[in-house]
């Protein structure tokens, strides 16, 4: 066969490459259209509302190149984080909110942008057998929230997510903290446990973390300091199952929980926790 028969089909490639160029060339350009700043907003709202994000991200980002110094830029800054957040695009929408809050920080669309901040990390939480970077990132953020904004309602749902947060890092350090008792690294628990008790003591994890000490300190032959964790224990979970094993250990040690006195008990707690109450 020879190449001639080939051309025409050449030709007709290259004609429809060239169309589709031209046809891109045009939405391209109808896309960049000088608009009225109000209706551009309103048509990315409106692709926003359909939950058409990727048209709604694109038509925000045109109203902050056609209206740069406008309300409306700045209110399309935030939705276009939005949208993105709405695509689970996080590295974008955290980009555009700090992008706003560095440009507006008191702008009236900045409480939402510390909010969307949070979302985005909190969002992204891992299992408490992985790495809790993230985790962290989101109680920065959500504890952000609370300190500038403390009346709002991001804020009621801020201190909900808090709690959240917090008990998935308690329950990380229970996690490493059970992994070193197996492993006879018992000073290792020691500080994890420690760390849940000072500093998670609202968690449910609390209880555990106050038991895990029991035996630790028992196991390093540290009475005093297993009575102390036992007695706060007692005081404050004394229907838990965690305690009834304590009592058990404790008593099996010769010590009797129950004969702790109150002021003993808060002599005990101070002992176990500098200024704990």
């Amino acid at each position: 066969m020879s190449r001639l028969t080939h051309l025409p089909l050449a030709i007709a490639a290259c004609a429809l490459v060239l169309g589709a160029c031209q046809s891109t060339r045009r939405n391209t350009e109808l896309a960049y259209v000088e608009r009225p700043v109000e209706q551009l907003y309103n048509q990315a709202a409106a692709e926003l509302d359909s939950r058409d994000y990727q048209n709604a991200i694109i038509l925000f980002e045109e109203v902050e190149r056609q209206h740069p110094y406008s309300e409306w830029a700045r209110k399309s800054m935030v939705m276009s984080a939005y949208a993105s957040y709405k695509t689970r695009d996080y590295t974008t929408a955290l980009a555009a909110a700090e992008r706003y809050l560095a440009l507006h920080p008191g702008g009236s669309e900045a409480e939402y942008a510390y909010y969307l901040t949070a979302l985005c990390h909190f969002d992204q939480i891992v299992d408490v057998g992985r790495d809790q970077a993230i985790t962290e990132r989101a109680r920065t953020a959500l504890n952000d929230i609370i300190r500038r904004f403390p009346e709002s309602e991001y804020s009621k749902d801020a201190r909900v997510k808090l709690d959240m947060v917090n008990d998935q890092l308690a329950g990380k350090e229970m996690t490493v903290g059970r992994w070193y008792l197996r492993s006879n690294q018992t000073l290792s628990a020691v500080n994890r446990f420690r760390n849940v008790v000072e500093n998670y003591q609202t968690t449910n994890h609390a209880p555990e973390a106050l038991h895990r000490l029991v035996e630790a300190y028992l196991t390093l032959g540290l009475k005093d300091q297993a009575l102390a964790a036992g007695a706060t224990l007692g005081y404050n979970y004394p229907d838990s199952d965690w305690y009834k094993m304590s009592y058990r250990l404790l008593t099996n040690e010769g010590v009797d929980l129950e004969a702790v006195s109150a002021s003993e008990r808060r002599t005990l707690l101070e002992r176990l926790i500098p200024g704990g109450n």
